[in-house]
């Protein structure tokens, strides 16, 4: 069994469609992100980054103690590799479908996010940042697109890195025309299809409907964070 420490979040969504897609029994343990759950003792023994998501895996295939895991490529990895699922098992699919993931945990997440966050939740509107972040995303779903122009998903056969890319991908909220970009939005909807897919996100309308950043609490304790936090 393993526990799932979760927020409806792009990051949150990526191990709920891994675990639906295998079936892995799992307990979700809500983190409400926007009321500082995620400041909790327990939860930061657990992600000391005080971020979503994070497992414990009571049954790791070693048969040792529960293994506590925090990042979500890290987690798709290990839950990969657990379930021998959703990565390829020769040296050159393996590593295909890593620098994939690699480039969404270091690229596509961060400036997507900087992109929500200049351009939707600043209290200040920055030309030059929303420009910045908006032709950043822009990019990003160029070298996707390019990506897909000759095969069916990011790496030999769907994979951790299709999971870990498709929550980020939302033309809507990036200022991004998806008719631009025609073989991402076939992709786009080939895995919004996929009935694990269609589960993970209808899991994460039961547990929460309200945008993270709803007030302005909510955008205090997501946006307001120091060393002093920290500390």
């Amino acid at each position: 069994m393993i526990d799932l420490y979760y927020w409806t979040t792009p990051n949150g969504h990526k191990i709920t469609i891994f675990l639906e897609e295998t079936g892995l029994p799992f307990n979700v343990k809500p983190i409400n992100i926007g009321k500082g759950d995620q400041f909790d003792a327990a939860f930061l023994r657990i992600s000391p980054n005080n971020r979503i998501p994070a497992i414990v895996d009571h049954a790791p295939v070693d048969g040792g103690e529960p293994i506590a895991l925090f990042e979500s490529g890290a987690i798709l990895l290990y839950l990969a590799d657990k379930t021998g699922r959703f990565i390829a098992p020769s040296l050159r699919g393996r590593n295909d479908c890593l620098q994939w993931l690699f480039w969404q945990m270091g690229g596509l997440g961060p400036m997507a996010g900087q992109n929500h966050h200049f351009a939707r939740y600043a209290p200040e509107k920055i030309p030059y940042a929303i420009d910045r972040y908006v032709n950043e995303t822009g990019r990003l779903y160029a070298v996707m697109d390019r990506r897909l122009a000759d095969r069916e998903y990011l790496a030999v056969e769907y994979s951790i890195a299709d999971m870990a890319s498709y929550p980020w991908v939302q033309p809507e909220r990036h200022g991004q025309d998806i008719g631009e970009f025609p073989h991402l939005a076939r992709w786009k909807a080939a895995i919004a299809a996929r009935p694990a897919v269609q589960r993970a996100y209808a899991l994460a309308l039961t547990i929460n409907t309200i945008p993270s950043v709803s007030d302005e609490q909510s955008r205090k304790v997501l946006f307001g964070q120091s060393k002093d936090t920290v500390r």
